[in-house]
């Protein structure tokens, strides 16, 4: 019986990865968010003091409720953070707080990565969604094709689901440099700002490390997908 060993070569470790970046992200931001910042300073005073020491003044700070579900909405300048973040005073949620401050701030200085990934948001979320599934389906059919036209359709179909997935993976490359160098902004302005000391500067840098490894390891699942699509395109055309 043949046994198609391309998932476990290019999906699986990433996978495994991912699973422990997220028990990762979990188990620093449940340490590090028992531990009070020194000046009593919330999450969402954070996001307030970080953005007026930057001089913006035209992004507003929400409540959202979730754990870890905090964001920067470019489209409507509102920086949104969650139940673990907008109220609490540890370095974890001031962290997180000044990571999507981060975001903000990259908005508003134009960086390039950032712009460019909000334009490939729909066609990202278009990809992930229809991309593998038809070229899976394309693939599937095309293994059983007897009539050449037939097949050919298969491989056009195929074809479009891995332009659609590229897309998709092309986020999540952008989204790299994306995050990592708001990680950065946000340990450069909380030491700039004296809002936490070098101490309390060390666990966040902690928290946002793996939560780094998080998009790091979402990357990693989405290129071993394709790799694998056009692996198994490959055994397809050459049957």
């Amino acid at each position: 019986m043949y046994m198609d060993y391309t998932y476990v070569i290019y999906v699986l470790p990433a996978i495994l990865l991912s699973l422990i970046a997220q028990a990762m992200v979990k188990s620093r931001f449940s340490k590090y968010n028992k531990v009070l910042s020194n000046k009593n300073i919330s999450g969402s005073q954070a996001a307030a003091l970080l953005l007026r020491a930057n001089g913006i003044t035209d992004v507003r700070v929400a409540h959202i409720s979730g754990t870890l579900t905090d964001n920067y909405n470019p489209t409507t300048k509102i920086l949104n953070l969650s139940d673990a973040t907008f109220s609490s005073t540890s370095i974890a949620a001031v962290g997180v707080a000044a990571h999507e401050t981060g975001h903000a701030i990259q908005h508003n200085v134009g960086y390039g990565p950032l712009a460019l990934r909000s334009i490939l948001v729909p066609v990202a979320n278009l990809g992930s969604r229809f991309g593998p599934l038809l070229a899976i389906l394309g693939i599937a059919f095309g293994y059983s094709a007897q009539a050449e036209s037939i097949f050919s359709i298969c491989q056009l179909i195929t074809n479009i689901g891995l332009v659609l997935f590229a897309a998709s993976v092309l986020f999540y490359l952008i989204t790299l440099p994306v995050e990592f160098d708001a990680s950065r902004r946000a340990l450069k302005i909380l030491k700039e700002t004296g809002t936490l000391n070098s101490e309390e500067l060390s666990g966040v840098r902690k928290v946002l490390w793996a939560a780094a490894m998080t998009y790091v390891a979402s990357a990693l699942t989405a290129i071993g997908s394709f790799v694998r699509l056009l692996v198994l395109t490959g055994r397809r055309r050459s049957r």
